[in-house]
Order: C-alpha cells, then sequence, then structure tokens
C-alpha cells in the first residue's frame, strides 16, 4: 500500500491528519507538484486527472480524492471513530464535511490559486477578480461557523471528526489567500486553538 502524497497542498494534509488521528502508518510516495510531477508519467497513469492524494492498495486498486481515502481507513481502521458514530451523528458530520469543503475549503483554494504570483503556472488561466470574490464567501463561511461553534467544542458537537480536519487545513490555507479570520469570531478562534494543540495539527 503506498500513499502518493505532497507537502504543499490542501487535500493530501487532510489525508496526512486523519492517518496520524488514526495512528496508521503506512508507506508514502513524494510527487513535488511545483515541478510538474503529478502532470507527468507515471503518476498521471494512476490518476489521469492528475490530482492528489492517491492511495494505492497492495491488490493494485486506486483510490483518488481525499475524503474517499479517508473513508477506507475509516472502515479499516474504526478507533477512533472520525466520521460519526450512530447514524444521526455520521449524517451531521458529512453534512458538515461538506459545508466547511465547499464554504471554507474550496474557496481558500481558488482564491491563492487565483491570486498568488507562484500559481501563475499552474493555474491556467489565472483569474484574480474569480480569487478576490472567493475571499467574501469566505467570510460569509466563518461567521456562520462560528455560529456553530456554540453548540459544542467541535464542529459536529463535543467530538472531533473529519468535519474538523477539513475546517483546520481550510483556515491555515486562508494565510496563503491573505485572509483574516476577524476578531469578533471568538468561538472560531478558541476551536482553531484547540484543535491546533492535537499532535496532529503540525503535519
Amino acid at each position: 500500500m503506498k500513499l502518493y502524497d505532497t507537502p504543499r497542498a490542501a487535500n493530501p494534509r487532510r489525508v496526512r491528519i486523519f492517518l496520524a488521528e488514526k495512528d496508521v502508518v503506512i508507506e508514502t510516495v513524494p510527487v513535488d507538484i511545483m515541478a510538474g510531477e503529478h502532470l507527468q508519467e507515471p503518476f498521471a497513469r494512476l490518476n489521469p486527472l492528475k490530482r492528489l492524494p492517491v492511495l494505492v492498495l497492495d491488490d493494485g486498486t486506486v483510490i483518488a480524492e481525499s475524503v474517499a481515502i479517508c473513508r477506507y481507513f475509516e472502515e479499516t481502521h474504526p478507533d477512533p471513530p472520525l466520521f460519526g458514530r450512530d447514524p444521526k451523528e455520521k449524517a451531521l458530520v458529512e453534512m458538515w464535511q461538506r459545508h466547511v469543503e465547499f464554504g471554507l475549503l474550496v474557496p481558500a483554494m481558488h482564491a491563492f490559486r487565483h491570486i498568488h504570483p507562484a500559481m501563475r503556472e499552474l493555474e491556467v488561466p489565472q483569474i484574480p477578480e474569480w480569487g478576490e470574490a472567493n475571499k467574501e464567501k469566505i467570510l460569509s463561511f466563518l461567521a456562520y461557523l462560528d455560529q456553530q461553534l456554540g453548540h459544542g467544542d467541535y464542529v459536529v458537537g463535543d467530538s472531533y471528526t473529519i468535519a474538523d480536519i477539513t475546517a483546520l487545513v481550510g483556515i491555515d490555507n486562508l494565510k496563503l489567500a491573505k485572509v483574516r479570520v476577524p476578531d469578533e469570531l471568538v468561538r472560531l478562534k478558541k476551536w482553531y486553538d484547540r484543535v491546533c494543540s492535537r499532535p496532529s495539527a503540525v503535519l
């Protein structure tokens, strides 16, 4: 089993954090996206979409997409549960994972990729206006997330889940997008300090 990984992207980091929370160690294959290795053979043969991360199982099965990879390890290593513990919680975790992904992580990635000069060669065409438009979406969602955090220590109640992992990675990507979490979002800031204290957060 091998995980094709890169330290320079948000989605591979989600998988690294998830694996650390599960205490799972597997072989990793580094892919340098700044050098364009993800666009070349043999990686492009593994994933024709040319995106990371990619998990290759021992039988040769290829699993792309970060959440799909995390779901595989949730099934093979169920403790601690990071997708919820019962039907209701699983549904809420799925809901908030999607909310955070589309409301925070994806817009943060768009803002970074369409504004930062270092991404000009990778994001073609780079559209600065689209990057700026996503900043407003991010700020609106952060206020919504702050309200949700009034219901517990984590995004879904009192259990750390993949929704928290996605939110952590999304907020850390705001630095690259040059978006600051507003000071008045106190619950969100406390949550951020809480999740950053976990050993997996440094990955």
